[in-house]
């Protein structure tokens, strides 16, 4: 995940956090930090398919959609290969990373099919059923099909926190100020570290995402202005 080494534009809006529970504090953090990445790369992917499809889902000339969870996920897979270059079904099964990743995609599909009466919705317009939302349902489903070995959560600088669920823990906003706010930070780096979670020992993984032109619409400006959502934008760049 490492990159070259520059002064990042824009401060970390959002970050993929993913805790690996119940791992001894000697065990080896490579394959946990290699699962978290591709966790979180497919995370990013279902985003982005709902924000693709965000005209769509807020037409309100239409009923139907055509976006079961099937099809968001197909749409998510895409999306993943392009970005990573790799098959997210070619994956070994009975491995951790081939088991965490296809209980992600099933709460892939659980999330959109919970929310077709939303996205059906006929005669409304704005649904309110953006990429973080959507992302936050996925996380939740995740978490009951992942029989509490693995979590993943965004979350983001205090300021920027929306959703109360989505507020970073003592561990979060410490390695947030210390860490990834820091200029010299590299770009995208992640972060890690053998800590504990709910009284578990725990090897955890933060990754940094920045402002995108897709995010601006509600994050960026001018600051103080009412999004879509009915919450001020925050004047991201």
């Amino acid at each position: 995940m490492t990159r070259a080494r520059f002064k990042p534009i824009a401060f970390a809006a959002f970050l993929i956090a993913a805790s690996f529970l119940s791992k001894p504090l000697s065990a080896a953090s490579d394959d946990d930090a290699t699962i978290a990445k591709s966790l979180a790369d497919m995370l990013r992917a279902a985003r982005q398919a709902i924000s693709n499809d965000q005209a769509r889902i807020n037409d309100p000339s239409l009923g139907d959609k055509g976006l079961s969870g099937h099809v968001v996920l197909q749409q998510a897979i895409e999306i993943y290969k392009k970005n990573t270059g790799a098959d997210p079904e070619s994956f070994d099964s009975a491995s951790r990373q081939g088991r965490l990743l296809r209980a992600q995609m099933a709460a892939i599909v659980e999330a959109a099919d919970a929310n077709q009466t939303t996205i059906n919705a006929k005669g409304v317009g704005f649904k309110a059923f953006i990429p973080a939302v959507f992302a936050r349902v996925v996380n939740e489903a995740f978490e009951e099909r992942a029989n509490d070995e693995a979590q993943v959560k965004v979350t983001a600088p205090e300021q920027l926190i929306r959703n109360r669920k989505a507020r970073p823990d003592a561990w979060e906003a410490e390695v947030i100020r210390s860490k990834l706010l820091q200029p010299d930070w590299p770009r995208g780096q992640a972060y890690s570290a053998h800590t504990r979670v709910k009284n578990r020992e725990a090897f955890r993984v933060m990754i940094p995402e920045y402002y995108t032109s897709s995010c601006l619409s509600c994050h960026g400006s001018p600051k103080g202005e009412t999004d879509a959502t009915g919450y001020p934008k925050e004047g991201g760049k």
